[in-house]
């Protein structure tokens, strides 16, 4: 078992949001992010960061979205596409869609239309 799944997603959260506010995105982006590939509102991420959630748990609470399939490309020198752990998989999702953020795609892209 990798040493990133019981993270707590609040560790790794101001990484994210350090990551994009240096690329001039903002936190809200970063929220409307984690929204659309998990299901979380507001209140229920704020809930997670708060309960110090581990990736495990975060993830397993989460509804992803149908169109994850369409996150393809590289991520730490890995195709996502080609992650045979599920969890894994779903974490690199959020590291790709962060990612993209960063490199200044249109969030409108990055939530692939929707």
């Amino acid at each position: 078992m990798s040493r990133i799944f019981q993270t707590s997603v609040s560790a790794v959260y101001p990484l994210y949001v350090a990551k994009l506010e240096n690329k001039g995105r903002s936190r809200e982006e970063l929220d409307q992010v984690i929204e659309w590939l998990t299901g979380f509102d507001d209140a229920a991420l704020s809930a997670h960061l708060a309960a110090r959630t581990t990736f495990v748990d975060f993830f397993d609470d989460a509804e992803l979205n149908p169109d994850t399939s369409l996150i393809t490309g590289v991520i730490c020198g890995v195709r996502v596409e080609q992650i045979e752990d599920p969890l894994m998989r779903k974490i690199r999702y959020l590291d790709k869609l962060v990612d993209e953020l960063a490199r200044g795609k249109a969030l409108e892209k990055v939530l692939r239309g929707g």
